[in-house]
């Protein structure tokens, strides 16, 4: 099972870096909004700040290294190239699905990032449907235990699991799980899907079960039907696969449905994320923080001062953002009137 997990976590990576795994049809939607020019913003660019906290912790911005890989030596180079980064550049990192971690062959060392990122907060990552399967808040706490994490993460995935030979398809009274383990757990819990976005009403009964964070993660960006299509050898999986290449809530309306319904819980917007100017749009429209995942992955997979230089270029666009409308905050960028629908 081991040797399984890692072979999959090692064509994910290949698959992601080297396959068309995008949908034909959907975007993020944030190509649909634009912000008002202000010509006169009356603020100094060097004085604009982008200082941000996520359930506690300080950041110097309000960007995270979505949860992306583990399990495999390649993952390792990845994760400590990521984390490395993120320690110089202040950005939460966030780990991939830390199931592996629990098996001694799974690798340990890619998921153990402590080491390079003493100081910005660590969130580990496993799927909810494994509780289903065996795991529960033992497990959990032994995740938290050996990654130093701040926090856990569930990632929801069921039209993965499906199109996945072998796939855990047993989503069945997984909330009142979920309930325990905020509960019980000791750090906070959040949960985010995988590219196909969370709806307002989810999002509301999850963080009345005392989810912490919520992470849209929504479709135009990466399809992982798509990264299952190219694994599969059932030929009715691959087929069915290509129907749901353009399935999912585009992120830019996962944020505003699920914002309108989890009052002031911390969001998270991922799924697609290109640009620091994508990430501004996102912060209007309601998130907290702004994830970016494949689209910094080819750096990764090179060296620690090509992540340095692509975050670089995404907190240089977002300060142009905020520069362009006047803001010289993050609060004063979230309470913008200047992101308009495009068309004004």
């Amino acid at each position: 099972m081991a040797g399984s997990i890692e072979q999959r976590k090692s064509e994910h990576i290949q698959i992601t870096l080297n396959e068309k795994v995008t949908g034909d049809a959907i975007t993020t939607g944030f190509e649909s909004y634009a912000f008002i020019h202000n010509a006169l913003p009356e603020i100094d660019f060097a004085d604009i700040s982008t200082e941000a906290e996520f359930l506690g912790h300080a950041c110097r911005t309000p960007f995270l290294i979505s949860s992306m890989t583990g399990g495999t030596a390649l993952a390792e180079t990845i994760n400590r190239n990521l984390a490395e980064a993120a320690e110089e550049r202040g950005w939460a990192l966030a780990l991939g699905s830390t199931r592996a971690l629990l098996d001694s062959d799974g690798h340990p060392p890619s998921f153990l990032m402590r080491r390079y990122a003493p100081n910005v907060p660590i969130i580990a990552n496993i799927g909810a449907v494994q509780f289903n399967y065996g795991y529960g808040i033992d497990e959990c706490r032994r995740i938290v235990e050996l990654t130093e994490a701040d926090m856990l993460v569930l990632h929801l995935n069921s039209i993965q699991e499906v199109v996945q030979d072998g796939g855990d398809t047993n989503f069945r009274a997984l909330l009142g799980k979920i309930e325990t383990l905020c509960t019980g757990l000791g750090v906070p819990v959040g949960v985010k899907e995988v590219g196909w976005g969370i709806d307002g009403e989810t999002a509301r009964r999850l963080t009345d079960a005392g989810i912490a964070f919520v992470d849209v993660a929504g479709a135009g960006g990466t399809s992982w039907s798509q990264v299952e299509k190219f694994r599969s050898k059932d030929p009715v999986r691959r087929a069915a696969a290509e129907a749901f290449s353009d399935w999912g809530i585009p992120t830019a309306d996962s944020v505003r449905m699920v914002r309108a319904e989890i009052g002031g819980r911390t969001l998270v917007a991922s799924g697609g994320m290109r640009t620091g100017l994508d990430a501004a749009k996102a912060l209007a429209l309601g998130a907290d923080f702004v994830g970016f995942g494949r689209s910094i992955l080819k750096e990764a997979t090179q060296s620690t001062e090509d992540v340095l230089e692509s975050m670089a270029v995404r907190e240089m666009e977002l300060r142009m953002a905020m520069f362009g409308i006047g803001a010289s905050n993050l609060r004063e960028l979230k309470d913008t009137p200047r992101l308009v629908r495009k068309g004004f």
